[in-house]
């Protein structure tokens, strides 16, 4: 055992009070955010004494599963499997959430009311949310502790990114929805919304959730940053004469990478950071149109490749159809392509997801307008301040997201909750 991963083991069997246990596996992985850092984590699988793998290979109830940020140190997460703990002098919170907070501060690194604070708090868990004075942030970044009836620790997660003052712009709002209104008009849009539970496909009227930015009023589509690795806007459509007849062979996608110890403790930067050159992205868009024209010959000028990432092993090509589509699930092509051969190995089409939309009961007559929908969601829109990480200016900037919660059904005209559509 290399002595690096055993500070680990001693730290988490002392921290976590695991006598009762013995190590049973442990692991190492990497992770590229969405500011491009590359972080380490070390995996540490205990099982309760006297106990092994469950036949389908699952582990068994009371498992503690231990993870570290290899890097800075910090718990990353801490679950007991099925909530069941055989921990002895673990973690356990007698002293209330301000025991909860001080604890979360010292194993995490982060500053309540500075980077987290509380969203929610029942008898057996708490959530926070990373907030910037006040403020909360897109992507979100998320806390969760929960405990037993003896308030013994039994579930611990850090999700996602809590920035920190010198990735901030701070700002002060001057967002009103009274002088955004020409914007949020045009957000509203008619779309095919399922409901599952009556198989039918209703026509509503809903706000297209957009951020409007502080400083010079320009919007921002509302989208979730991918992680994993460099990323690249394409935004081409695709377009040819002849098909290719020759079909293509797919390749096994294997998304695991063989981590060594030392690349971990030397934090090595992840290849999936290197940057995506103008000669990458004129290679993957040439092979992506290859798969096309074998695949999809006769859709020629129909597909658009939107974004290239790099992700793990691969770099994927994420395309989408270049026609108006109304339902609020779109088509969507992600190609998977070899980064050294800039060949295509695969590719996940999301059809057959949309295929089950195929039998529901298509909407009936649409009897108003998008200016009387509009009219009626008025009261009900919201612009709500964000600080959102701007992949350009490379840190968080203060912007206001219009949204509502409320659509207006097209046939009849009612209001409804968006929710309860489903």
């Amino acid at each position: 055992m290399d002595s690096r991963i055993q500070a680990f083991l001693d730290q988490a069997q002392t921290t976590f009070g695991l006598g009762n246990y013995y190590l049973h596996h442990h692991s190492l992985w990497r992770d590229v955010n969405h500011f491009n850092e590359t972080s380490y984590t070390l995996c540490l699988e205990w099982f309760p004494n006297g106990t092994v793998s469950d036949e389908d290979g699952s582990n068994p109830d009371g498992t503690a599963v231990i993870e570290y940020n290899v890097n800075t140190g910090n718990l990353k997460n801490a679950i007991f499997v099925m909530g069941e703990t055989y921990a002895q002098d673990g973690i356990t919170f007698n002293g209330g959430t301000e025991e909860v907070i001080k604890w979360i501060e010292q194993e995490t690194g982060l500053t309540y009311n500075e980077q987290f604070q509380l969203h929610n708090e029942t008898d057996n868990e708490i959530e926070f949310r990373a907030f910037i004075a006040g403020i909360p942030v897109s992507p979100a970044g998320y806390i969760e502790v929960k405990w037993n009836d003896n308030r013994e620790l039994t579930f611990f997660s850090v999700h996602g990114e809590f920035p920190t003052g010198d990735q901030v712009i701070r700002e002060t709002n001057s967002l009103s929805l009274e002088e955004e209104e020409h914007i949020a008009k045009e957000q509203v849009k008619r779309i095919e919304y399922p409901s599952f539970d009556q198989r039918k496909l209703f026509a509503v009227y809903a706000v297209e959730e957009i951020y409007i930015r502080n400083k010079d009023k320009m919007t921002k589509s509302f989208e979730i940053l991918q992680d994993g690795g460099t990323s690249k806007k394409v935004n081409r459509i695709l377009e040819w004469n002849k098909p290719i007849t020759v079909a293509f062979e797919r390749k096994e996608i294997d998304l695991q990478e063989e981590i060594t110890v030392d690349e971990a403790f030397s934090c090595t930067p992840s290849p999936t950071t290197r940057p995506i050159t103008e000669e990458d992205e004129k290679k993957c868009v040439e092979a992506v149109e290859r798969l096309l024209r074998q695949e999809y010959s006769e859709d020629s000028g129909i597909w658009r490749v939107n974004t290239l990432h790099r992700d793990k092993k691969f770099l994927v090509a994420t395309l989408g159809m270049d026609q108006h589509e109304t339902r609020v699930f779109k088509r969507k092509l992600s190609v998977f392509l070899d980064p050294h051969l800039m060949d295509v190995v695969n590719y996940i089409d999301n059809q057959f997801m949309l295929e089950m939309y195929d039998s529901f009961k298509a909407p009936g007559v649409v009897t108003i307008t998008q200016d009387e929908a509009y009219e009626k969601l008025k009261g009900l829109i919201e612009l709500k301040p964000f600080y959102v990480y701007d992949d350009e200016e490379k840190q968080y900037i203060l912007c206001g997201k219009l949204d509502s919660h409320h659509g207006v059904n097209a046939e009849t005209g009612e209001v409804v909750l968006l929710d309860e559509l489903g």
